[in-house]
């Protein structure tokens, strides 16, 4: 658990998972950082360059990256794929019903187009947080959110406006699931799930046995079965599944 300059308890160690500032590292002698006098945020200390020790250099934007950086933090390249990051543009005002504007949002994903259509279930787990250890409460487990999966390649993980973050798969409040925290990718039929290197990993189980205790590696694709359910954060189910006839039609996206 780190702590943020503004004084939160924040499960990641690089951004503050309540308020999005960055997290200082902690000194050399070991001590806590904590917030500064009066609550002031600190100052996030410089990037090493380029050419610094270790440092690569965002073929996009040109930022430092560490030589192992799945994704380029200051715009979001895909060092993996090559991807471009996703252009976002300020949401419209909320429409009659629709609840208050939520800022920016992505416009398209620069992944091909997902033949057929598929749902992605996100379950509020009972079972899979009793091992979890979480200092956060359970919400009431209820009807899953049902996100529709449009492109062959798809974020998992959590929104995040101070760093440009907005996953196709928004696990909403489950501050155990990473910003960044997996990658589903399709060929139209079968599913594979590769975990982003996260804070708490990413565990795939079938339908019927146990609760999977081994996270999949990082950075390696693992195909998700046809009754397989993944796991993540201190409560998530994910289940990945063909849409019923008549199930999508233009209503949008519910990510919960």
């Amino acid at each position: 658990m780190s702590r943020c300059p503004a004084g939160h308890d924040s499960r990641a160690d690089d951004y503050c998972d309540v308020c999005g500032l960055a997290v200082p590292a902690a000194p050399a002698d070991g001590t806590a950082a904590g917030p500064a006098a009066g609550g002031a945020p600190v100052a996030e200390a410089p990037a090493a360059g380029p050419g610094g020790a270790g440092g690569v250099a965002c073929p996009h934007c040109g930022a430092p990256n560490a030589p192992d950086a799945l994704f380029c933090e200051a715009c979001g390249y895909d060092h993996t794929t090559g991807a471009m990051p996703r252009r976002t543009v300020p949401s419209p005002g909320p429409t009659p019903g629709s609840g208050p504007a939520t800022g920016s949002g992505p416009v398209a994903s620069p992944a091909p187009s997902l033949p057929g259509e598929w749902v992605a279930e996100l379950w509020v787990d009972p079972a899979w947080y009793e091992g979890q250890s979480s200092p956060d409460p359970l919400p009431s487990p209820g009807p899953p959110a049902v996100v529709p999966l449009r492109s062959t390649s798809l974020l998992v993980g959590r929104a995040s406006a101070s760093r440009g973050i907005h996953p196709d798969v928004d696990c909403g409040a489950d501050a155990g699931v990473s910003r960044r925290h997996a990658q589903l990718t399709t060929d139209g039929t079968r599913w594979w799930v590769e975990d982003l290197d996260s804070s708490n990993g990413t565990f795939v189980g079938d339908a019927t046995g146990g609760l999977p205790t081994t996270p999949v590696p990082v950075g390696r694709k693992t195909e998700i079965g046809p009754d397989d359910r993944v796991y993540l954060g201190s409560w998530t189910r994910l289940v990945i599944r063909a849409a019923v006839p008549g199930e999508l039609g233009d209503r949008p996206a519910s990510v919960g």
